[in-house]
């Protein structure tokens, strides 16, 4: 019996190949975004998990105030520790959020520690775009809405103005001084509308150009100590107006 060979063309083979590496390329492309996504931390939760697990086992006598906020409340104790060696003061900050990421752990690092109080310093990172580009109104949406989760758990609140800041070393494109402005504008007027304390950092530590005082700052936007020399006294005035 004569079999005959079937002729298959060059054309087709390749075309067959081509259609088996997409789709091995496909499969690689998503298992790598599967994985990705699946390990991360967007908000950072797991920042303080565990120091929120040991507060809530410990016993504080005093009311606590949690500080929400970034790198200008993170870094706070490392150049001036005294203000935080209060026991009831709860420093939550992270550096580099913006408020969308400090909306997502307001439950975990604020309202489950059962604080009589919440100070919010947020939004420089948001105008810098440290998450993507973002409104002022999407902004103050956003310390809105911690506002009010706060209030909704009995937890008062104290709303901070934006440091002053003419550049950010990290995106020296973006010129911060007209969002930093109206920004702080809209906090203050929330705070008015709604009976809120506002803590005025940017009026006590600008200078003539809109920016962070050069004795306050060691890089025109996180204060050093003399600077937080000049925060702890005013954001006191007003936790203690409120605990009182």
């Amino acid at each position: 019996m004569n079999h005959k060979s079937v002729f298959i063309p060059n054309w087709h083979i390749l075309s067959i190949m081509k259609k088996h590496l997409q789709i091995t390329l496909l499969s690689i492309i998503l298992s790598v975004f599967s994985v990705a996504c699946s390990g991360q931390d967007w908000a950072n939760l797991s920042r303080y998990q565990m120091d929120n697990k040991a507060l809530l086992k410990s016993q504080i006598d005093t009311p606590k105030v949690v500080f929400m906020g970034n790198s200008i409340t993170e870094g706070w104790p490392g150049h001036e520790p005294v203000f935080f060696q209060n026991p009831a003061y709860i420093n939550r900050g992270i550096s580099g959020q913006t408020t969308p990421q400090m909306l997502v752990r307001f439950r975990q690092d604020v309202i489950d520690l059962q604080p009589a109080a919440v100070v919010i310093l947020a939004g420089i990172n948001d105008i810098a775009g440290n998450t993507g580009p973002a409104t002022v109104e999407m902004i103050i949406d956003n310390i809105i809405s911690m506002a009010e989760l706060a209030q909704a758990n009995d937890i008062e609140v104290v709303l901070c103005s934006v440091l002053p800041a003419a550049a950010f070393p990290w995106q020296p494109k973006v010129d911060p001084v007209p969002e930093v402005l109206a920004l702080n504008q809209m906090i203050k007027n929330y705070c008015t509308a709604n009976d809120l304390i506002y803590v005025d950092y940017f009026s006590a530590m600008v200078d003539t150009e809109n920016g962070l005082q050069a004795a306050l700052t060691y890089d025109g936007v996180h204060p050093n100590k003399a600077g937080y020399e000049v925060m702890g006294p005013l954001v006191k005035i007003a936790i203690n107006r409120i605990l009182k």
